[in-house]
């Protein structure tokens, strides 16, 4: 068996035309398009990338672009008064601080400063509490780009047994509660798991966001499995996921690339998630 691509990009542009449609229809309605703020602290190299990439595709779909570059050194009250700002801000619908932040910035008060309905990364308690409820918040930007991914390949999740290999509160634990959501039975393994390989082999469903890289090998899959490769790791200059993904592509039914898997649908969601953020308070206005 040689596993079908499941195409991130082919995805996510999907995604990116009909929220372009819709951006122009809301404007019209409206008087102004969905807006999105960025805050980017400091230089590091990677977050540089991803909050570039993030405001070109704003201006590509139409969404207003607010763009904060902060110094490395700012203090964290400078910080804290900056999200206020923005919270305060009309035409700013959703609010995204890039992480990792500097040491002397407490990341999670940060992140708990951030409105909850304009928390578009969906890292607020609220939103989180209300993920674990299955109410309709503002989910995390990877984990729902998963769900996606597995739609549009039309790609069963109900009844299947799904085991997410790493249990951050960016991906693993969101992960979860997703699929669950969806009639999915769950393991999370982690660092302290024992016999992971039988526990992998198990899954019909096997996603890998732990940051080692080729860390699943095809001994740790199923024959026939779906397996979602979140992991992005940069080895000898080459970005590489967490799949081995050459002889686990031998094996899995379906199975994302990295490059061009989950990466482009992360971006994709966010968008996804500041245009549901701007119809809700456009709403309740």
């Amino acid at each position: 068996m040689t596993a079908k691509i499941i195409d991130g990009k082919k995805v996510s542009a999907s995604i990116l035309e009909k929220l372009t449609q819709q951006t122009k229809d809301l404007k019209k309605q409206f008087g102004r398009a969905p807006g999105l703020a960025t805050v980017l602290v400091g230089e590091d190299p990677a977050s540089q990338v991803y909050v570039r990439n993030k405001n070109k595709r704003c201006k590509e779909i139409g969404f207003q672009s607010f763009e904060q570059i902060l110094p490395a050194d700012i203090p964290e009250t400078e910080l804290l008064q900056l999200v206020e700002n923005l919270n305060k801000n009309p035409d700013v619908d959703g609010i995204l601080v890039q992480l990792p932040l500097p040491n002397h910035i407490r990341s999670e008060l940060i992140l708990e400063a951030i409105l909850p309905e304009k928390d578009v990364d969906g890292f607020h308690p609220v939103n989180v509490g209300g993920l674990a409820s299955g109410k309709n918040v503002l989910c995390p930007c990877t984990p729902s780009g998963v769900i996606q991914m597995l739609d549009y390949y039309e790609i069963s999740i109900e009844g299947k047994n799904a085991v997410i290999l790493g249990r951050s509160n960016i991906v693993g634990k969101p992960q979860a509660f997703l699929l669950l959501h969806r009639n999915a039975t769950i393991t999370i393994c982690h660092s302290r798991t024992k016999n992971l390989e039988e526990v992998t082999s198990s899954a019909d469903l096997l996603i890998a966001a732990i940051g080692k890289p080729n860390y699943v090998t095809a001994n740790m899959v199923k024959e026939g499995a779906v397996v979602i490769d979140v992991g992005i790791n940069r080895v000898d200059g080459k970005l590489t996921g967490d799949v081995d993904f050459g002889p686990v592509a031998e094996k899995a039914s379906y199975i994302t690339p990295v490059p061009g898997g989950v990466g482009p649908m992360t971006i994709a969601m966010l968008m996804s998630n500041t245009l549901k953020a701007f119809k809700a308070r456009v709403n309740a206005e």
